[in-house]
């Protein structure tokens, strides 16, 4: 009998796989790195290949630890990074390495359709902005500036999609598809009728032939052909953007519900139910999820330096030798003593949109130690956070009292309580980190029948433990003063 799901989580820098059983109990867990590329500063690039292997040990490695027999796999699930972009030929072979949403390459083309006055017409039918992070304009580079990409184009024998697309393609030997929350994020998707729109491929210069077809959340996508000792004809049934998946792991099934996934960068998603709210405050509209024809929406906030700031800490400057060890090097001083780290290491994303921006380091002095700039660290992920939290409630119309979060810092205690402190907001941390896979996993399985509906999900939820807010209004008050000039000085001298 098949009882089990198999969820690929493929992320920013590696790949981790669950296996979840009837119970929603995680069962089996795996992940395996792979190389980020670097060839120019602002440029972040994938091999395909290394995605690719990562997510086959990956998956290897969870199906044996889980010690289960692969033909009891009733159906896979499959989350990723979203905008990045992937060109690969018909036989699934990669036509030139995957530009990553990180990457800044295409600001310069960004400026110049903000200067023809498009943003207001792309905004009312994507939800998004204009800015190098989604996927069109890195596809209009890929067809201007690779030569393969270009031939392909020339002859029809190119794929191009995001890695959803490029796993499900090589999954099942052949399947060209994507859900609509991956292709929500490309720029070219209508947000009305979850189709592409021909105005913007126009636009793009993008052949609707070589896109995949978009499907629902939770619909059978493919079947398994030749993907490790997994029987051929495994369904795979659930497919969803990284945060999308997570705003599902967390039961954000209701209208407010709302998430933020702490990881290489912050990502807040609060859903806001069967109609789009486009913001007033530079925040996106986007699919949540698509389960049969209700199309359920939400607004979403992304800094794109959270986990990577506290990489950068360990790897840059040398100061703490391991990721976890910051938590008690912050810890061993009362507060940051006046230092405030803006994170801007990629620019700035919402609501700032900022795509020159840098990151700066302000208030230090002879007294400043390493715990200050550790405290600082953290601290600059959570107002980061708040920002988001803060301009999606006002475009909701009203505040976010409760927010689930989950993801790697998430664990983090002084972190989370800083985070409640500076929003004057309860957190509930999810029981489960990889909320991400764990919400592909549960989609998968609604879309095998494993599970009947959202309501026995929601009754299995599960978190471990909260944070309140514990300083006071004047208290907070001053902290926020004390981010906004530390803000407003990136801004001048990104000019």
């Amino acid at each position: 009998m098949r009882q089990y799901i198999l969820a690929i989580d493929q992320g920013t820098t590696g790949s981790t796989a669950l296996i979840l059983n009837g119970e929603l109990e995680i069962v089996g867990t795996s992940s395996n790195d792979f190389p980020q590329h670097f060839p120019q500063p602002a440029w972040v690039e994938h091999d395909l290949n290394e995605v690719w292997q990562s997510v086959c040990l990956a998956a290897a490695g969870a199906i044996k630890e889980a010690g289960i027999d692969p033909g009891e796999i009733a159906g896979i699930g499959l989350t990723n990074q979203r905008e990045t972009t992937c060109a690969w030929d018909l036989n699934g072979l990669p036509l030139a390495r995957a530009i990553v949403w990180q990457d800044r390459r295409t600001a310069s083309e960004c400026v110049k359709l903000k200067g023809k006055r498009l943003e207001k017409f792309i905004s009312h039918r994507t939800g998004l902005l204009i800015d190098p992070y989604f996927s069109a304009t890195k596809m209009a580079w890929m067809k201007k500036y690779v030569p393969t990409v270009r031939d392909g184009l020339k002859t029809g024998t190119i794929r191009f999609g995001t890695i959803d697309s490029f796993l499900l393609y090589r999954l099942t030997g052949g399947r060209h598809a994507t859900d609509v929350t991956n292709a929500s994020r490309t720029m070219m998707m209508n947000l009305a009728s979850c189709n592409w729109d021909d105005d913007l491929l126009d636009l793009f210069g993008i052949p609707r032939a070589v896109l995949p077809e978009i499907l629902p959340t939770a619909v059978e996508y493919g079947r398994t052909r030749g993907f490790l000792n997994v029987p051929d004809g495994t369904p795979i049934t659930g497919i969803a953007g990284d945060q999308h998946a997570a705003l599902f792991g967390q039961a954000c099934f209701g209208k407010g519900d709302a998430k933020c996934t702490y990881g290489t960068g912050a990502f807040a998603l609060l859903n806001t139910g069967t109609e789009p709210i486009f913001s007033k405050n530079r925040m996106l509209t986007t699919v949540a999820w698509k389960l049969g024809s209700k199309t359920t929406y939400c607004l979403e906030g992304s800094a794109f330096i959270a986990g990577a700031a506290v990489q950068w800490v360990r790897d840059g400057l040398g100061i703490i030798e391991s990721s976890p060890a910051i938590e008690p090097l912050a810890a061993s001083v009362p507060d940051s003593d006046g230092v405030t780290f803006v994170p801007a290491l990629s620019g700035m994303g919402a609501p700032h949109w900022l795509a020159e921006a840098r990151g700066l380091i302000t208030g230090i002095t002879r007294r400043t130690s390493r715990a200050h700039i550790a405290r600082a660290t953290l601290e600059g992920v959570a107002f980061q956070v708040a920002e988001l939290i803060a301009a999606m409630g006002k475009d909701f119309g009203k505040r976010i009292s409760s927010l689930k979060v989950d993801g790697g810092a998430a664990s983090n205690d002084l972190l989370m309580q800083f985070q409640s402190d500076i929003l004057a907001t309860k957190i509930v941390r999810s029981s489960i980190q990889e909320t991400t896979a764990f919400g592909a996993g549960l989609q998968a399985g609604l879309g095998c029948g494993l599970w009947k509906d959202l309501d026995e999900i929601s009754a299995r939820w599960k978190n471990r433990g909260e944070f309140h807010p514990k300083i006071s209004t004047a208290r907070r008050r001053v902290e926020l003063k004390r981010w906004n000039r530390a803000v407003c000085a990136v801004r001048l001298l990104s000019q």
